[in-house]
């Protein structure tokens, strides 16, 4: 019998004005990091980390904006309207993609459980994120 919590599903979202939307294949049952560092903890942002081929963007390529700071090996995409990030390229995994749980669209979300994560003391706790992205 298959694990229900491994079942993967074909999420879609997007920011807010509806013009970058994306599908993300992740289990219905999503356990999703809340991020302490300096942006995160600004912005709200509640991580889903996939690898790159669980990801597609669908539209908006031209409305996102990129912001790096610090290392710059993080991509922070944001659209350029409405200024929601609803995905991102981490540092932590740069091999996949952080998307941002509270863009997903209702109905395919089974359960949400959210993680602590010390951002704020990254380099000490970064490892325990490189396993999200794996293939």
């Amino acid at each position: 019998m298959t694990d229900p919590a491994a079942t993967s599903v074909l999420h879609r979202g997007g920011c807010h004005c509806g013009a970058v939307r994306f599908t993300v294949r992740a289990p219905a049952r999503i356990t999703a990091q809340r991020c302490n560092c300096s942006i995160c903890s600004r912005t709200g942002f509640l991580h889903l980390i996939v690898p790159a081929s669980a990801f597609m963007l669908e539209t908006g390529q031209e409305q996102l904006t990129e912001y790096t700071f610090n290392t710059g090996v993080a991509r922070h995409l944001f659209c350029s309207r409405c200024g929601v990030k609803s995905f991102y390229r981490p540092r932590s995994n740069p091999d996949g993609w952080s998307i941002n749980v509270l863009c997903l669209d209702p109905g395919t979300v089974s359960t949400l459980t959210v993680e602590d994560f010390d951002g704020q003391n990254w380099e000490q706790h970064a490892t325990a994120l490189q396993h999200l992205s794996a293939e």
